[in-house]
């Protein structure tokens, strides 16, 4: 089903909204089944109690073995299920790498498209509250450079809700990242249990004249905010939400470079090799002609998220951040 807003709508927060795509696929589909570390007490809320719901045998606890448990994911995909796994802190996927980047991404390719691998990861990440080194990173860019994965980074609760469902009907592996500061915000989201949102899609959240901002998952409302105060200054900017970085939309994006003439990239992943300089590449061989100047990059600093409050705060981009570069952007290439 296409994009569309449903009728009947809930005020849901981020979390809930997970939940209730989670639950809802469950009960349209009995091969959906979902496994992680204490997912039945959910430390985020997306599927506290949700046992009691759906089932004993269809929200499974698993030791913390996180590499034993997304390669039985894996095993259960190609047999004809549907697994859905939370990572609880996107920094652990690193533990599980053989199972993700050797195996789900290459099973569909080395078996000529007989074997399907329909499994999400779920995978909270991004600074949120002192979480530190090891509990607050943003890898979206590392697995886009694994052909074979999906990627999808919601930034509000109705693209959670409508792109998990998308997510889970794949046939293809999927990786499902929620920024952890996004859990309660909260927004109308559509209650009809066939609403989805397709992958492949971007959103313009706010359109403008002088310059784009392509701005992922969390960066996103600070990047609205950013374009808010920016127009007070007489300087228009236009907002993408790419809401999957694989498949990417390269249509909407290089549509609003070519108007525009500008663009500034904002995540809060590290700056070196970041998905900004995946997508600052393609927009220069692809529509160099239209730019005005070089692309600007705006992300988190290239080291550790420290522990301190203060540093921590430092070392991610803000709406003020972000501000500033799109002005330099815009005056130093007039």
């Amino acid at each position: 089903m296409a994009e569309t807003m449903a009728a009947e709508t809930e005020f849901l927060t981020y979390f809930q909204a997970v939940r209730l795509a989670l639950k809802e696929e469950m009960e349209l589909d009995p091969s959906v089944f979902l496994m992680g570390e204490d997912i039945r007490f959910s430390i985020f809320g997306p599927t506290k109690d949700l046992h009691l719901e759906v089932g004993e045998s269809r929200v499974l606890d698993t030791p913390i073995t996180e590499s034993a448990f997304v390669g039985a994911a894996v095993g259960a995909a190609i047999t004809g299920m549907r697994p859905v796994v939370e990572i609880m802190f996107a920094d652990f996927m690193t533990v599980c790498m053989d199972q993700i980047i050797n195996q789900a991404a290459k099973i569909r390719f080395m078996t000529g498209g007989q074997v399907k691998v329909p499994l999400v990861i779920r995978a909270p990440g991004g600074m949120l509250t002192s979480s530190a080194a090891q509990h607050s990173q943003c890898l979206e860019a590392l697995f886009m450079h694994i052909p074979g994965l999906k990627i999808c980074v919601p930034s509000g609760p109705v693209d959670a809700k409508g792109l998990l469902k998308s997510a889970i009907r794949d046939d293809d592996p999927v990786l499902f990242f929620e920024h952890k500061a996004l859990y309660f915000a909260s927004e109308e989201v559509p209650t009809d249990p066939q609403f989805t949102v397709p992958m492949g899609q971007a959103a313009v959240l706010r359109e403008g004249e002088d310059v784009t901002v392509f701005a992922v998952s969390g960066m996103v409302s600070s990047a609205v905010s950013a374009a808010n105060s920016l127009a007070r200054d007489g300087i228009s900017a236009e907002v993408i939400d790419p809401r999957t970085l694989v498949p990417l939309d390269k249509q909407a994006l290089l549509a609003s470079v070519r108007k525009t003439g500008r663009l500034v990239t904002v995540e809060e992943g590290c700056l070196t090799g970041g998905v900004g300089a995946e997508i600052s590449a393609l927009v220069t061989a692809e529509a160099w002609s239209d730019l005005k100047g070089p692309v600007v990059r705006v992300a988190a600093k290239d080291q550790p998220v420290p522990f301190s409050p203060v540093l921590e705060a430092a070392c991610a981009p803000t709406a003020q951040t972000i501000a500033a570069a799109v002005r330099e952007c815009v005056e130093k290439n007039r």
